[in-house]
């Protein structure tokens, strides 16, 4: 592999990771909590440091795509030069409410700069074209990932395009076993792991169904049954977890998408939009 955009290093990594054996994973993640780690970091002293061989060290890296450790090394130690890396901090119980606020919102923004670095322009294209091309549009989640459905549907009614969002197993499945070639599905999964969503758009899919994926982690099982995949990236953080910051990503992501799709037919979604404002213009105080 060559040098990558710096930007993408961590990501890169990251993504990686669940492809990882327990063992594979500790070394990676020892690699990155190194304080002095470096182009001239031997390969000898990662190896004692983790108790395995240098051989071990090499296979880890060729795991992650890269040659051997030396590429490894020299990716690692560039992303470490980036500013968007050392945005992320990890949560303490100690922390000052203003020490708290800061750590929050830079870990959000790393997700976010990020996450708009490894974004795939043509996959949005490819994406947009899916759900554009479709009559019918269901969007499948559970817990969080089910809210970060329904922003999108909210978004799309108010410029005249309906989409019904499912995060219940059973309703997944039957709307599901109701899809046809006329039907597009988005799903969205953090881990890309999740089994319902994941059962859900495998069936929608054989009864000819699109599908786009919006997920964490770009070779989950779920990617598998995707022809689109929108990756988000994030770091996680103890208390508040991997989802948190991969949230706001998500969320802006689905906004590109909004947009995308919006532009199809700009002077239909202004009017539309128009008349959807104006039907809850009355709810508003005054």
């Amino acid at each position: 592999m060559a040098m990558l955009d710096p930007r993408t290093i961590g990501a890169h990594i990251r993504m990686k990771l669940p492809t990882l054996s327990k063992l594979e994973a500790q070394i990676v993640d020892n690699i990155i909590a190194r304080n002095e780690f470096s182009e001239n970091t031997p390969i000898k002293d990662i190896a004692e440091e983790n108790h395995v061989s240098e051989a071990m060290i090499v296979k880890t890296a060729k795991k992650l795509d890269f040659s051997g450790y030396r590429e490894l090394r020299a990716n690692l130690a560039l992303y470490r030069q980036q500013e968007v890396s050392k945005m992320f901090q990890d949560i303490s119980p100690e922390d000052s409410i203003e020490k708290l606020i800061d750590k929050v919102f830079h870990n959000s923004i790393q997700a976010l700069e990020e996450t708009m670095a490894i974004l795939d322009p043509a996959q949005i294209k490819r994406s947009t074209a899916l759900l554009c091309q479709a009559d019918r549009l269901l969007f499948f989640g559970v817990g969080g990932s089910a809210q970060i459905a329904s922003d999108l549907a909210h978004k799309l009614l108010r410029i005249g395009i309906s989409a019904e969002v499912f995060s219940d197993t059973h309703m997944m499945l039957m709307a599901a076993s109701l899809c046809d070639h006329d039907s597009a599905v988005l799903a969205v999964s953090h881990s890309g792991r999740t089994a319902d969503v994941i059962e859900a758009v495998k069936l929608a899919r054989s009864n000819g169904a699109r599908s786009v994926v919006l997920t964490n982690y770009g070779q989950s099982p779920l990617c598998e049954y995707a022809d689109a995949v929108l990756t988000s990236t994030s770091q996680g953080a103890s208390i508040l977890g991997e989802n948190a910051a991969s949230r706001i990503a998500m969320l802006n992501i689905l906004d590109v998408l909004y947009v995308a799709i919006a532009e199809r037919d700009l002077k239909k979604a202004e009017e539309n939009l128009s008349r959807t404002q104006a039907a809850v213009t009355a709810k508003r105080v005054h």
